[in-house]
């Protein structure tokens, strides 16, 4: 009878400890602010191409294209997102396939983080990232050393969220 005592309050034990360390987020909200260079270019591209997007405090741009009906994200979130990303130059550097990808919104680019807080589940946006709220001033290579996003791009990502945990 102690022997089952025993492993259920083992049991209850780790149950609690682990749904515990579930509520810790590594997570801060950032105040990162991209440099007026950097915003002035994203800026000149809008302006030539003729769009009107709303500018965020950090330096980002983003378009709310459906808000979305469900949970807003915060940095702690784990989202599912279809996207597609892109240069200004319309090359596409990564997109998801027919399945959303899911991520700890926190461990992203500092655009996704800022940018996803403006719709909820369902919701589609689209956002212009400057390089300080992208990758920065470092080339981005896939597994072969291959140069995937260059230092300094600015970043457009369509995007869908699908869910929001």
């Amino acid at each position: 009878m102690r022997k089952i005592s025993f492993y259920g309050f083992i049991i209850s034990l780790v149950f609690v400890l682990s749904s515990c360390l579930k509520d810790k987020c590594p997570y801060t909200e950032s105040n990162v602010k991209a440099p007026d260079s950097e915003v002035q270019k994203v800026e000149q591209y809008l302006e030539s191409k003729g769009i009107t997007a709303l500018k965020d405090q950090s330096g980002l741009y983003y378009i709310v294209e459906a808000a979305g009906t469900g949970k807003t994200p915060d940095v702690c979130s784990v989202i599912s997102v279809h996207y597609t990303g892109t240069f200004i130059n319309d090359q596409v550097f990564d997109k998801t396939t027919s399945s959303p990808i899911k991520f700890q919104l926190g461990g992203l680019i500092l655009g996704w983080q800022k940018g996803l807080k403006y719709i909820q589940t369902g919701g589609k946006i689209k956002l212009f990232i400057p390089p300080s709220l992208g990758y920065g001033n470092q080339d981005r290579t896939d597994d072969n050393g291959n140069v995937v996003i260059p230092a300094n791009s600015i970043l457009i990502f369509s995007l869908e969220l699908t869910d929001v945990q």
